[in-house]
Protein backbone atom coordinates (compact mmCIF):
# COMPACT_ATOMS: atom_id res chain seq x y z
CA UNK A 1 0.00 0.00 0.00
CA UNK A 2 1.36 3.59 -0.84
CA UNK A 3 2.05 6.38 1.78
CA UNK A 4 -0.41 8.88 1.56
CA UNK A 5 0.40 11.50 -0.58
CA UNK A 6 1.33 15.03 0.64
CA UNK A 7 1.60 18.53 -1.10
CA UNK A 8 2.78 21.81 -0.73
CA UNK A 9 2.89 24.91 -2.48
CA UNK A 10 5.12 28.25 -3.31
CA UNK A 11 4.62 31.92 -4.71
CA UNK A 12 7.80 32.73 -6.07
CA UNK A 13 8.23 36.70 -7.99
CA UNK A 14 10.12 37.04 -11.22
CA UNK A 15 13.31 39.52 -11.37
CA UNK A 16 14.94 42.09 -13.57
CA UNK A 17 18.78 41.26 -13.36
CA UNK A 18 21.72 43.27 -13.85
CA UNK A 19 20.05 46.98 -14.50
CA UNK A 20 22.68 48.20 -16.60
CA UNK A 21 26.10 48.17 -14.31
CA UNK A 22 25.18 45.17 -12.27
CA UNK A 23 26.13 42.12 -14.78
CA UNK A 24 25.26 38.39 -13.48
CA UNK A 25 25.47 40.15 -10.19
CA UNK A 26 22.37 42.81 -9.03
CA UNK A 27 18.95 41.66 -9.36
CA UNK A 28 15.14 43.35 -8.04
CA UNK A 29 12.42 41.02 -7.36
CA UNK A 30 9.47 42.18 -9.63
CA UNK A 31 5.38 42.44 -8.79
CA UNK A 32 5.36 39.23 -11.32
CA UNK A 33 4.54 35.93 -9.52
CA UNK A 34 5.17 32.41 -10.36
CA UNK A 35 2.67 29.55 -8.13
CA UNK A 36 3.66 26.26 -8.31
CA UNK A 37 2.65 23.23 -6.23
CA UNK A 38 4.12 19.59 -6.02
CA UNK A 39 2.41 16.57 -4.42
CA UNK A 40 4.18 12.97 -4.31
CA UNK A 41 2.61 9.74 -4.09
CA UNK A 42 5.36 7.22 -2.65
CA UNK A 43 4.70 4.34 -4.42
CA UNK A 44 2.33 5.58 -7.46
CA UNK A 45 3.92 4.69 -10.79
CA UNK A 46 7.17 6.45 -11.61
CA UNK A 47 6.74 9.55 -13.67
CA UNK A 48 6.54 13.18 -13.67
CA UNK A 49 3.74 15.33 -14.83
CA UNK A 50 3.44 18.91 -15.41
CA UNK A 51 0.10 21.18 -15.49
CA UNK A 52 0.43 24.87 -16.60
CA UNK A 53 -1.79 27.86 -16.80
CA UNK A 54 -1.29 31.22 -17.38
CA UNK A 55 2.00 32.45 -19.08
CA UNK A 56 3.01 28.61 -18.74
CA UNK A 57 0.20 27.60 -20.81
CA UNK A 58 1.57 27.50 -24.15
CA UNK A 59 5.12 26.40 -22.77
CA UNK A 60 5.74 23.30 -24.73
CA UNK A 61 8.43 21.39 -22.54
CA UNK A 62 8.53 17.90 -22.04
CA UNK A 63 7.88 17.31 -17.90
CA UNK A 64 11.38 16.09 -17.59
CA UNK A 65 13.03 18.99 -18.82
CA UNK A 66 10.59 21.69 -17.47
CA UNK A 67 12.73 24.03 -15.03
CA UNK A 68 10.50 23.06 -11.96
CA UNK A 69 11.60 19.51 -11.93
CA UNK A 70 14.94 20.19 -12.75
CA UNK A 71 14.89 22.87 -9.74
CA UNK A 72 13.54 19.56 -7.36
CA UNK A 73 15.82 17.15 -8.49
CA UNK A 74 18.87 19.70 -7.97
CA UNK A 75 17.56 20.03 -4.38
CA UNK A 76 17.39 16.59 -3.79
CA UNK A 77 20.91 16.14 -5.04
CA UNK A 78 22.49 19.07 -3.33
CA UNK A 79 20.98 17.69 0.07
CA UNK A 80 22.45 14.24 -0.80
CA UNK A 81 19.25 12.62 -1.45
CA UNK A 82 17.90 10.63 -4.70
CA UNK A 83 14.73 12.60 -6.10
CA UNK A 84 11.30 10.68 -5.64
CA UNK A 85 10.13 8.55 -8.74
CA UNK A 86 6.69 9.96 -9.14
CA UNK A 87 6.23 13.73 -8.46
CA UNK A 88 3.53 15.81 -9.88
CA UNK A 89 3.15 19.96 -10.21
CA UNK A 90 0.22 22.64 -11.06
CA UNK A 91 1.25 25.82 -11.85
CA UNK A 92 0.65 29.34 -12.98
CA UNK A 93 2.57 32.34 -13.79
CA UNK A 94 2.30 36.13 -15.01
CA UNK A 95 6.02 36.19 -15.66
CA UNK A 96 6.33 36.21 -19.18
CA UNK A 97 8.33 33.58 -21.20
CA UNK A 98 11.69 34.49 -22.42
CA UNK A 99 11.62 38.28 -22.31
CA UNK A 100 14.29 38.58 -19.17
CA UNK A 101 11.80 38.51 -16.51
CA UNK A 102 13.55 35.33 -14.42
CA UNK A 103 10.87 33.55 -15.66
CA UNK A 104 13.25 30.00 -15.70
CA UNK A 105 15.29 31.53 -12.31
CA UNK A 106 11.75 31.46 -11.04
CA UNK A 107 10.73 27.79 -11.88
CA UNK A 108 13.65 26.49 -10.57
CA UNK A 109 13.73 28.26 -7.38
CA UNK A 110 9.85 27.00 -6.93
CA UNK A 111 10.98 23.44 -7.94
CA UNK A 112 13.54 23.56 -5.19
CA UNK A 113 11.85 25.15 -2.67
CA UNK A 114 8.62 22.58 -2.74
CA UNK A 115 11.39 19.84 -2.76
CA UNK A 116 13.12 21.40 0.46
CA UNK A 117 9.71 21.91 2.37
CA UNK A 118 8.36 18.10 1.22
CA UNK A 119 11.03 16.27 1.87
CA UNK A 120 12.59 18.06 4.45
CA UNK A 121 15.99 18.52 3.07
CA UNK A 122 17.33 21.17 5.45
CA UNK A 123 18.51 23.40 3.00
CA UNK A 124 18.47 26.83 3.76
CA UNK A 125 17.44 29.59 1.41
CA UNK A 126 20.94 30.68 0.27
CA UNK A 127 21.44 26.86 -0.84
CA UNK A 128 18.18 26.63 -2.91
CA UNK A 129 20.20 29.98 -4.62
CA UNK A 130 22.81 27.94 -4.95
CA UNK A 131 21.14 24.98 -6.14
CA UNK A 132 19.16 27.53 -9.05
CA UNK A 133 22.38 29.12 -9.51
CA UNK A 134 24.30 26.09 -10.56
CA UNK A 135 22.22 25.47 -13.66
CA UNK A 136 21.41 29.00 -14.71
CA UNK A 137 24.94 29.57 -14.91
CA UNK A 138 24.64 32.77 -12.55
CA UNK A 139 23.18 33.65 -9.42
CA UNK A 140 21.23 37.11 -9.05
CA UNK A 141 18.24 36.19 -10.43
CA UNK A 142 17.35 33.46 -8.23
CA UNK A 143 18.64 35.40 -5.32
CA UNK A 144 16.21 38.22 -5.95
CA UNK A 145 13.27 35.69 -6.20
CA UNK A 146 14.29 33.81 -2.58
CA UNK A 147 15.20 36.91 -0.69
CA UNK A 148 13.04 39.83 -2.40
CA UNK A 149 14.00 43.40 -3.17
CA UNK A 150 17.23 43.91 -4.53
CA UNK A 151 19.90 42.04 -4.12
CA UNK A 152 23.67 41.91 -4.61
CA UNK A 153 25.10 38.16 -5.07
CA UNK A 154 28.97 36.96 -4.84
CA UNK A 155 30.69 34.11 -5.20
CA UNK A 156 33.58 33.95 -2.44
CA UNK A 157 36.95 33.83 -4.21
CA UNK A 158 38.07 30.67 -5.62
CA UNK A 159 34.72 28.89 -4.13
CA UNK A 160 31.07 28.33 -5.10
CA UNK A 161 30.01 29.22 -2.08
CA UNK A 162 27.69 32.60 -2.34
CA UNK A 163 26.80 35.54 -0.26
CA UNK A 164 23.55 37.45 -0.84
CA UNK A 165 23.02 40.77 0.04
CA UNK A 166 20.17 43.59 0.61
CA UNK A 167 20.93 46.52 -1.53
CA UNK A 168 19.58 49.45 -0.06
CA UNK A 169 16.97 51.43 -2.44
CA UNK A 170 15.35 55.16 -2.15
CA UNK A 171 11.97 54.82 -1.58
CA UNK A 172 11.65 57.60 -4.26
CA UNK A 173 12.54 55.39 -6.94
CA UNK A 174 10.28 52.61 -8.76
CA UNK A 175 11.15 50.53 -11.60
CA UNK A 176 8.98 50.69 -14.93
CA UNK A 177 9.07 47.58 -17.74
CA UNK A 178 7.56 47.50 -21.46
CA UNK A 179 7.20 43.98 -22.47
CA UNK A 180 7.29 43.22 -26.26
CA UNK A 181 5.87 40.23 -27.69
CA UNK A 182 9.21 39.26 -29.12
CA UNK A 183 10.94 36.52 -27.04
CA UNK A 184 14.65 35.77 -26.77
CA UNK A 185 16.26 32.62 -25.34
CA UNK A 186 19.04 33.08 -22.85
CA UNK A 187 21.51 31.01 -24.95
CA UNK A 188 21.21 32.86 -28.14
CA UNK A 189 21.62 36.38 -25.89
CA UNK A 190 24.53 34.56 -24.09
CA UNK A 191 25.93 33.28 -27.74
CA UNK A 192 26.43 36.92 -28.46
CA UNK A 193 28.52 37.66 -25.82
CA UNK A 194 32.53 37.90 -26.71
CA UNK A 195 34.79 36.09 -24.70
CA UNK A 196 36.78 39.00 -23.36
CA UNK A 197 36.66 42.76 -23.21
CA UNK A 198 39.59 45.01 -23.50
CA UNK A 199 40.90 46.58 -19.86
CA UNK A 200 39.98 49.72 -20.44
CA UNK A 201 36.05 48.18 -20.83
CA UNK A 202 36.61 46.41 -17.67
CA UNK A 203 37.25 49.61 -16.16
CA UNK A 204 34.28 51.12 -17.69
CA UNK A 205 32.38 48.79 -16.62
CA UNK A 206 33.53 48.52 -12.89
CA UNK A 207 32.85 52.06 -12.27
CA UNK A 208 29.36 51.71 -13.59
CA UNK A 209 28.56 48.78 -10.87
CA UNK A 210 29.24 51.24 -8.27
CA UNK A 211 27.27 53.67 -9.36
CA UNK A 212 24.47 51.48 -9.76
CA UNK A 213 24.91 50.74 -6.00
CA UNK A 214 25.27 53.94 -4.83
CA UNK A 215 22.69 55.82 -7.41
CA UNK A 216 19.90 53.15 -6.00
CA UNK A 217 21.05 53.94 -2.43
CA UNK A 218 20.88 57.77 -3.24
CA UNK A 219 18.90 58.68 -6.13
CA UNK A 220 21.44 60.27 -8.09
CA UNK A 221 20.76 61.39 -11.53
CA UNK A 222 23.92 61.72 -12.42
CA UNK A 223 24.97 58.24 -11.26
CA UNK A 224 21.76 56.44 -12.33
CA UNK A 225 22.51 57.91 -15.82
CA UNK A 226 25.97 56.11 -15.80
CA UNK A 227 25.34 52.99 -14.37
CA UNK A 228 22.25 52.48 -16.67
CA UNK A 229 24.62 52.77 -19.19
CA UNK A 230 26.30 49.00 -19.87
CA UNK A 231 29.03 48.85 -21.72
CA UNK A 232 29.36 44.68 -21.03
CA UNK A 233 26.80 43.21 -22.47
CA UNK A 234 24.04 45.64 -23.94
CA UNK A 235 26.36 46.48 -26.42
CA UNK A 236 26.52 43.23 -27.84
CA UNK A 237 23.01 41.78 -27.25
CA UNK A 238 20.90 45.63 -28.30
CA UNK A 239 21.02 44.43 -31.90
CA UNK A 240 18.85 41.20 -30.72
CA UNK A 241 16.13 43.73 -29.36
CA UNK A 242 14.71 45.52 -32.86
CA UNK A 243 13.20 48.97 -31.26
CA UNK A 244 15.95 49.26 -28.34
CA UNK A 245 17.40 52.78 -28.91
CA UNK A 246 13.64 54.20 -30.02
CA UNK A 247 12.06 52.53 -26.44
CA UNK A 248 15.62 53.83 -24.32
CA UNK A 249 15.14 57.10 -25.69
CA UNK A 250 11.17 57.54 -24.97
CA UNK A 251 11.69 56.57 -21.51
CA UNK A 252 14.30 59.16 -20.81
CA UNK A 253 12.20 61.81 -22.22
CA UNK A 254 9.72 60.77 -20.42
CA UNK A 255 11.13 60.95 -17.20
CA UNK A 256 13.38 58.18 -16.52
CA UNK A 257 16.89 58.62 -15.65
CA UNK A 258 17.94 55.75 -17.58
CA UNK A 259 16.91 52.44 -19.46
CA UNK A 260 18.24 48.79 -20.37
CA UNK A 261 17.62 45.55 -21.08
CA UNK A 262 16.14 43.49 -18.03
CA UNK A 263 18.43 41.19 -18.29
CA UNK A 264 19.22 39.58 -21.74
CA UNK A 265 15.97 40.89 -23.23
CA UNK A 266 14.07 41.71 -24.73
CA UNK A 267 11.68 43.53 -22.29
CA UNK A 268 13.54 46.86 -21.21
CA UNK A 269 13.44 48.19 -17.48
CA UNK A 270 13.86 51.82 -17.00
CA UNK A 271 14.61 53.31 -13.22
CA UNK A 272 12.39 56.62 -12.63
CA UNK A 273 11.19 59.12 -10.27
CA UNK A 274 7.66 56.86 -8.16
CA UNK A 275 5.62 59.84 -9.75
CA UNK A 276 7.22 59.32 -13.45
CA UNK A 277 7.43 55.66 -13.48
CA UNK A 278 3.72 55.34 -14.66
CA UNK A 279 4.32 57.55 -17.72
CA UNK A 280 7.82 56.32 -18.47
CA UNK A 281 6.38 52.89 -18.83
CA UNK A 282 3.58 54.58 -20.93
CA UNK A 283 6.05 55.76 -23.43
CA UNK A 284 8.19 52.87 -23.41
CA UNK A 285 4.70 50.80 -24.68
CA UNK A 286 3.90 53.41 -27.26
CA UNK A 287 7.36 53.43 -28.78
CA UNK A 288 7.74 49.64 -29.03
CA UNK A 289 3.93 49.83 -30.60
CA UNK A 290 4.88 52.53 -33.02
CA UNK A 291 7.67 50.02 -34.28
CA UNK A 292 4.75 47.48 -34.92
CA UNK A 293 5.85 45.40 -32.58
CA UNK A 294 3.18 44.66 -29.68
CA UNK A 295 3.56 45.43 -26.08
CA UNK A 296 2.29 45.71 -22.77
CA UNK A 297 3.66 47.75 -19.79
CA UNK A 298 3.80 48.14 -16.24
CA UNK A 299 5.42 49.14 -12.49
CA UNK A 300 7.08 47.85 -9.87
CA UNK A 301 8.42 48.92 -6.34
CA UNK A 302 11.86 47.69 -5.23
CA UNK A 303 10.28 46.10 -2.24
CA UNK A 304 8.59 43.08 -3.66
CA UNK A 305 8.50 40.34 -0.65
CA UNK A 306 10.32 37.16 -1.34
CA UNK A 307 9.25 33.93 -2.19
CA UNK A 308 6.58 32.28 0.42
CA UNK A 309 5.94 28.54 1.01
CA UNK A 310 2.91 27.14 2.21
CA UNK A 311 3.48 23.99 4.31
CA UNK A 312 3.56 20.14 3.33
CA UNK A 313 -0.39 19.10 3.63
CA UNK A 314 -2.99 16.24 2.46
CA UNK A 315 -3.96 17.58 -0.87
CA UNK A 316 -6.68 18.85 -1.16
CA UNK A 317 -9.34 16.31 -2.13
CA UNK A 318 -7.99 14.08 1.15
CA UNK A 319 -9.24 16.97 3.02
CA UNK A 320 -12.61 16.93 1.37
CA UNK A 321 -12.47 20.87 0.75
CA UNK A 322 -11.78 22.92 -2.48
CA UNK A 323 -10.17 25.62 -0.64
CA UNK A 324 -6.68 25.53 -1.89
CA UNK A 325 -7.25 23.36 -5.13
CA UNK A 326 -7.01 26.41 -7.81
CA UNK A 327 -4.03 28.43 -7.95
CA UNK A 328 -3.41 32.18 -8.05
CA UNK A 329 -1.03 33.95 -9.78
Amino acid sequence: MSAPERECAVRVPGSSSNLGGGFDCVAVATDRWLTARASIAHGAAAGVTVERGGELAELAVEPARDALWIGFAAACRAAGREPPSAVRFRAVSDIPVARGLGSSAAALVAGAALANELLALGLDRTAIVSAAAAIEGHPENAAASVFGGATLSVAAPGSAALTVAPLDVHASLLLAFAVPQLTLETKRARAALPPGVPHATAVAAQARGAALVRGLATASPALLAVALDDVLHVPHRRALVPGYDLVTAAAVAAGAFGATLSGAGTTIVAVAPRERAAAVAAAMEAAWRATGVPATSFTSTFDVPPMSISPSRPPAHERGAAAGSTLHA
